[in-house]
């Protein structure tokens, strides 16, 4: 009884770094912004409780604009770097031509700090000088500067042309080892019966990552939609509100006008949104691993 006692001591005292960390940097954040949201706090020296007066803001402005974008801006960016990470993935785990150039230019991303890339991205969406617009102009497909970053519908896909530059490197490599965890018997059989190059993918790889694939979106999920540095370098949020996304507005909100209660009612909802994608994460893959395929 008292070994039992010992062991489970010890396993406490190993678990106390962790708990006291997410206690400290993450449960009481959580619960001081929880409580912020309800209150009119701001730069003033008295703060009031306002009970539901901020969520109430949040729905009778148009902040249901930015959910939508953020929604539609997070969905293209993460449908975009899988697609590229999977078909680059596949590439670097064959045998096939570019192979090795395809490898090369997935590391800039993560060799230059993000913050230079992003500005490095600003220069080149530049109307007057950007290399972009200048290719457009010098092979007739633009009659003039053409400034991204100025127009709404150009700047919103600018940023999200950025963000999957950023992130296709990590999902390439989640998912070539993913693929390199595939048994080489399977292929090898598969190739002995005849089967194609096109049909071992459909047949073996795509399978066999799709547990993987799941994961993956996910964690690119949850890290687009809580992007601030490429919108905030880029647009800060403009043209006219145009690229303003939820994580851009609470900062605009809390730190940019001082309603720092307005400001925490939006972040608890950012959470609330994160919390439900981890929920129908954590079901999908539970039916995974059982079997369950419906």
């Amino acid at each position: 009884m008292g070994v039992q006692r010992s062991t489970i001591i010890f396993a406490w005292l190993l678990l106390f770094p962790a708990v006291l960390y997410v206690t400290v940097i993450v449960a009481y954040p959580l619960l001081d912004t929880f409580i912020l949201s309800f209150t009119d706090a701001s730069l003033k020296k008295t703060t009031n409780w306002v009970g539901w007066v901020n969520y109430g803001k949040i729905f009778n402005s148009t902040f249901a604009e930015v959910i939508i974008r953020t929604f539609i801006w997070t969905f293209f960016s993460v449908s975009i770097k899988m697609i590229i990470g999977v078909f680059g993935a596949t590439m670097l785990n064959s045998a096939v031509p570019g192979r090795a150039l395809f490898r090369v230019l997935t590391m800039p991303p993560w060799i230059v700090p993000m913050a230079i890339g992003i500005f490095m991205w600003g220069w080149m969406y530049n109307g007057q000088f950007g290399m972009i617009s200048g290719m457009l102009q010098r092979f007739g497909l633009a009659s003039g500067p053409v400034a991204f970053l100025a127009e709404g519908s150009t700047a919103f896909w600018a940023t999200i042309i950025t963000d999957v530059w950023i992130g296709v490197p990590m999902v390439t490599l989640y998912m070539l080892a993913a693929m390199q965890a595939i048994p080489q018997d399977l292929y090898e059989a598969a190739w002995t019966d005849g089967a194609g190059r096109f049909y071992r993918f459909r047949r073996i790889t795509l399978p066999l990552i799709v547990p993987s694939m799941i994961t993956m979106s996910m964690l690119s999920l949850i890290s687009t939609f809580n992007s601030f540095d490429i919108i905030w370098i880029l647009t800060r949020g403009g043209p006219s509100g145009e690229t303003t996304t939820m994580i851009i507005d609470t900062y605009k909100t809390a730190i940019g006008s001082n309603k720092y209660g307005e400001g925490a009612a939006r972040a608890v909802l950012i959470c609330i949104f994160l919390s439900i994608f981890c929920v129908c994460y954590f079901r999908i893959t539970s039916r995974l691993s059982s079997g369950d395929k419906r």
